[in-house]
């Protein structure tokens, strides 16, 4: 059954762009969000909206009459928290009290790895991993998964928060264990849409590589399997990096560059991503 309204916020960011189609496909009314004036190639059934989530007012009309939002908008970077604040913390406590002032049934929410980046890559994490945020980024992804947690058990609004790991194009060691493909991304997302009861959900964020280094095995509820492998890439990925440090946080945790940087300072400007990878997510 198709959901009556679904809302995308983070509707003009990278991942935000790929997600659009394939949601509008899932609503009768389909509602994309941003700061930016707009976006190109509407589908038939999508409405734009310019809004900023540190607005609670807008936020509050722009849910009205949804049934789910899909919560990607935010500053997809490490940066000072002064900048990080209005978006990504305030802008988190928004989209839920929205949410739950118009009764919605469930936020998925676009958490990270960054939640959980400082601990080590050789401890096979679960999604019951205490939080260890690798930056004040990563502190955001905290904060807004305690929230899904505390709208859940004091509200009743449910929340799927998916932990995204690498979702651009493999370019780097870490990548071959980390890659999330586009096509698993728009998995995950729909499965987190179309699972009956989810209560408080997480979920890593990564495609089926054979050197993933995270247990997905306790969010089978959702029925997320994804399908790509990042092995394909690995022996011309290794050969171009060489060899290692052993001892640089960026290689030996699961924040990667982002475990290794001064807080405040960008973790996306050392991942080595391609062209068409940069830019919001």
């Amino acid at each position: 059954m198709k959901l009556t309204k679904l809302v995308l916020t983070g509707a003009a960011g990278r991942l935000g762009t790929y997600l659009r189609g394939p949601l509008s496909e899932m609503c009768e009314q389909f509602v994309s969000t941003d700061i930016a004036d707009g976006v190109t190639n509407l589908a038939a059934n999508e409405t734009y909206v310019k809004a900023d989530l540190t607005d609670l007012d807008a936020m509050i009309a722009l849910l009205e009459g949804a049934d789910m939002v899909v919560h990607f908008g935010a500053v997809g970077d490490e940066a000072p928290m002064d900048v990080l604040w209005g978006p990504n913390f305030y802008g988190a406590y928004t989209v839920w009290e929205a949410a739950y002032q118009n009764k919605l049934r469930r936020v998925v929410y676009a958490s990270s790895i960054h939640a959980v980046g400082m601990h080590k890559k050789t401890d096979f994490i679960g999604i019951d991993a205490p939080h260890k945020p690798d930056t004040f980024y990563g502190l955001a992804k905290c904060f807004a998964e305690d929230l899904a947690s505390l709208y859940w058990d004091k509200r009743g609004l449910e929340s799927v928060c998916m932990r995204i790991l690498s979702c651009a194009q493999v370019s780097n060691p870490r990548a071959v264990g980390t890659w999330l493909s586009y096509d698993d991304l728009i998995l995950m997302v729909r499965r987190a849409i179309e699972t009956p009861i989810t209560g408080f959900s997480v979920v890593y964020g990564v495609s089926n590589n054979d050197r993933a280094p995270v247990d997905n095995s306790k969010a089978q509820h959702l029925g997320f399997h994804p399908k790509d492998n990042a092995e394909q890439f690995a022996q011309e990925i290794f050969a171009e990096a060489g060899s290692l440090d052993p001892h640089d946080p960026a290689n030996t945790h699961h924040g990667g560059p982002f475990a290794a940087v001064e807080l405040g300072n960008s973790g996306v400007a050392h991942l080595n991503l391609k062209p068409e990878d940069t830019g919001k997510s």
